[in-house]
């Protein structure tokens, strides 16, 4: 995902933390409860205005 940088043969090659491979454990959590959230808030909105 991101441009690796260069390493010289005499050192240690460093891992990138990227951001993406951070969140993307926490998606099977986080979408149903956000999509819970969405269906609560359409169908309140769906009722204060009928």
């Amino acid at each position: 995902m991101s441009t690796p940088t260069p390493v010289e043969p005499g050192h240690d090659a460093v891992v990138e933390k990227d951001a993406l491979d951070s969140v993307v454990h926490l998606m099977p959590i986080v979408l149903p409860i956000v999509g819970g959230v969405l269906m609560l808030m359409l169908a309140s909105i769906a009722v204060f205005l009928a």
